[in-house]
Parts: C-alpha cells; structure tokens; sequence
C-alpha cells in the first residue's frame, strides 16, 4: 500500500476532526483532509484540488511554531460552528486547539523532523496519531543527508529510534507502506520535557557525516506492521471514542496494549 493509500485509509477509521500538515509539496496528500486543517511549506506548489477548509502557510516549520497562535486557526472562538460540527460542544466558545492527526514530511534531516515532532505533541493529546514519513529508507544512499539519489528519505529515520531511547512512554510503530515507509506514533505527551532537556546532547550525537549507519533490520523492514493489518486493528473505535470524550490518560494504558500487540 501508498502512502497516500494509506493517509486516506487512515482520515477513515481515525476520523480525525482537525489536520496539520508540515511538508505539502504538490498538495496531494492534504487533499486527503475534510476537515479544519493547517499546511505548512516554504515553497508549496499544490496542483491538486483542496476539499477542506485550510490555512496554507508559507513558511518553514520552525517559523510556524514560533508564532505566538500557529493554530489560530483550528481555534473554535472563530466559529462556534465549527464546534457543534464536530460534535465538540464543550469546546464551543474556544480554548486552545489540540491536534487530532498530523503528518509531518518536511525536510529530509534528522534535526528537522525531530523538532517537528517535539512542536507537535506541544499542541496534541495522548489520544492524537502523529504520523511521520519517509521513515524506512531501501538503501543507505537514500538515507544520505547530503542528497544524491532521486529517491530521499534522509535520516529521518533517527526519530524513531530516539523516540523509542528517550521517550519509552510513547507507542512508536513502524508501517509498511511504499515507496519509504512511514511510523505512527501515539501517546503524545504535551507536557514531557524529556527532549527539549536533552535536545543539545542527542543531535551531538546523532547528527553525523555520511555514509549514516542504518540499521540492517530497518532496510529489511522487519519489525513494520503491516498497513492494512494496522488499518483494520480493533482498536480504533476506542481510541476514538477515548479522544472524542477527552478522557484522561489513564485510558492510554489499555489501548497501548493493544496497539502494541499488532507488532507481536
């Protein structure tokens, strides 16, 4: 399965009621939305009909999440309406916006898209799906970071494992999809400093010349799930009906068993 086969699959079963988007190139994957949505690119050139109602920034990520109120609009208080549409009537009159999925596919390094996700699960809830792509390079070339092949993942892949080193509350699972694979993450936690404290000493010891050393289990794709497997798991009603209700976090718990049981 695509990516993009994937993204929409996933819009389905999660059902999300707001998008942030950080990369959005040609606009083919933010045409998935339906919903209130944030894209962020320096240099977007969408060629593709966009069906929801978006606020496309232009501007690199670290800019955007500098802004005193990045997500103004995805804020409530600008619409009351929008609320009763999303069957949110609590949050009727505003309050800050939590992000319900977001896709982060910015720039290729490693740095980068640790940052971005570090920003995101500022704005997000345990209940949110944070997807993050280009996530399983095919060859070491492609995960150069000094781009020589037509193919370019970077090495992105680098959040995964610092992810699962420094954040073991996090659920982080790796999906099969082509042509470089994608992770999902749940379990967001906007309260957790653990890598704002430690930012300095990972990129010191991630961020290294090329050629990068991928791990060999990572280029054969041997601990991914799955997409379809992920897609059609038992645990998205749940997981749903958990973030639509706002329960604690005390429900992560359970549905991480279960989550975590699709990589056996």
């Amino acid at each position: 399965m695509n990516r993009h086969d994937f993204l929409r699959q996933l819009h389905r079963v999660y059902r999300p009621r707001n998008y942030l988007e950080i990369g959005v190139n040609d606009g083919r994957s933010l045409a998935l939305s339906r919903v209130p949505s944030v894209a962020v690119d320096p240099a977007f050139r969408v060629v593709t009909d966009i069906s929801c109602d978006v606020h496309l920034v232009k501007a690199t990520s670290d800019d955007f999440f500098a802004r005193k109120d990045p997500l103004l609009h995805l804020r409530n208080g600008r619409n009351p309406f929008r609320a009763l549409a999303r069957r949110d009537p609590l949050n009727v009159l505003g309050g800050d916006p939590k992000l319900e999925l977001a896709f982060i596919d910015g720039m290729h390094l490693f740095e980068y898209a640790l940052r971005d996700f570090m920003n995101v699960e500022k704005h997000a809830r345990w209940s949110s799906v944070i997807v993050l792509d280009d996530m399983l390079p095919r060859n070491v070339d492609e995960a150069a970071r000094d781009r020589h092949t037509d193919a370019w993942t970077g090495d992105v892949y680098k959040v995964a494992t610092v992810l699962r080193r420094f954040r073991p509350d996090l659920t982080v699972i790796e999906v099969d999809t082509q042509p470089t694979g994608i992770v999902l993450v749940f379990g967001a936690d906007p309260d957790s400093t653990v890598l704002k404290n430690a930012y300095d000493r990972i990129i010191e010891e991630y961020v290294v010349p090329d050629p990068q050393d991928v791990p060999d289990e990572l280029l054969v794709r041997k601990n991914a799930v799955q997409a379809e497997a992920l897609l059609e798991a038992d645990f998205w009603p749940s997981l749903v009906r958990a973030r639509n209700l706002r329960r604690p976090r005390s429900a992560y718990a359970p549905l991480r068993r279960r989550i975590k049981a699709l990589t056996g």
